[in-house]
């Protein structure tokens, strides 16, 4: 069986699936940083949703050098298939590969999909989390600071600036 698929792997095929295994491992890891950040912000625990934005930005410039192989992968597909490299679709590359790896590449890329469609929903849950407990924290520090609340006031319109807050930390004289 082994030397049926190696009869059928190219160098192309190899380097996609090589490029989509890297993408996933990738993306898992950052959906678990992602999950692990919405955990820390709904229990309100900076110091490791600090922590967990450093590990998605450390994921996301590994995924920049991903994105840079897959260019890479696509303008070599391109100059084969006479297309320029955006053009290329997983469909078109796919006949440039042997058949097992043209199945395998569909699989991945499809799981990949998932993947990243998840990544989106779960960073767009966390974002809006944050803006929630953002807006609570303004909220509390304009109570503590005597400010009002920017708000509209019906008989007026939106309310008035309020002028800069004076804090007197001594009052002393001499």
């Amino acid at each position: 069986m082994s030397q049926i698929v190696a009869q059928q792997a190219t160098p192309l095929g190899a380097a996609v699936i090589e490029h989509l295994d890297e993408q996933i491992a990738s993306g898992r890891r950052l959906l678990a940083a992602i999950l692990a950040q919405g955990k820390a912000i709904r229990e309100q625990d900076v110091e490791t949703v600090v922590q967990k934005l450093a590990d998605i930005k450390t994921e996301m410039d590994l995924r920049q050098r991903l994105d840079m192989v897959r260019s890479a992968i696509l303008e070599a597909a391109g100059a084969q298939l006479g297309i320029p490299a955006p053009a290329v679709t997983l469909e078109a590359l796919v006949t440039l590969v042997g058949p097992l790896e043209a199945a395998s590449a569909r699989e991945r890329s499809a799981e990949l999909r998932g993947l990243l469609d998840e990544i989106a929903r779960e960073h767009g849950i966390n974002r809006a989390l944050m803006r929630q407990e953002l807006a609570f924290l303004d909220h509390l520090i304009r109570m503590v600071g005597g400010e009002p609340e920017g708000a509209y006031t019906p008989d007026v319109g939106s309310a008035p600036t309020p002028p800069p807050a004076r804090h007197r930390v001594l009052n002393v004289q001499a």
